[in-house]
């Protein structure tokens, strides 16, 4: 049964069968999934987005990212969340990792790709998106990390899988 059915979530309370036998009560949020694509433009330099986060009330540097749209496969996902979110597209995208962001209390599975040999292509980003691309090198990343102002979990998890600092 659902508590909450919103554009993108849902919340579901639900009766599971835990693997010792017993049964619990569950909340979980449904998400349809996601990608994360680590952008090269060199060996040294990774492009990313400035994003205004309103759940947190900050900005945030992040690698571009998106929900799967209905039916959508993850790979054309991924290049559809380049061109919008950053305007480039990339000659190769290779599959990474699949991650559970937050598994404790959501089905959400995000699907990690890096993307190299990046060329400028025109993207129309979302309405509701307050983004500024940023172009940053090994060492800013690490600096940022420190700092955090690189704080998301699934870029810093990108970052490390494709090892980037």
């Amino acid at each position: 049964m659902y508590r909450f059915k919103g554009k993108l979530l849902k919340l579901a309370v639900k009766q599971k069968r835990l693997p010792n036998g017993r049964k619990a009560r569950v909340e979980i949020i449904e998400h349809p999934g996601a990608v994360l694509v680590v952008p090269f433009l060199t060996k040294e330099k990774i492009v990313f987005v400035r994003q205004f986060r309103p759940a947190i009330g900050r900005f945030l540097y992040e690698l571009p990212a998106g929900t799967l749209n209905d039916k959508e496969g993850s790979r054309a996902c991924a290049r559809r969340e380049l061109i919008e979110e950053i305007g480039y597209d990339a000659a190769k995208i290779t599959k990474v990792k699949r991650i559970c962001p937050v598994p404790g209390y959501s089905n959400e599975i995000i699907t990690v790709f890096k993307a190299e040999d990046l060329r400028k292509k025109e993207g129309c980003k979302d309405p509701d998106e307050i983004i500024e691309v940023k172009v940053l090198t090994r060492r800013q990343i690490k600096g940022l990390i420190n700092k955090e102002t690189i704080a998301d979990s699934k870029t810093i998890t990108g970052l490390a899988l494709c090892g980037s600092f």
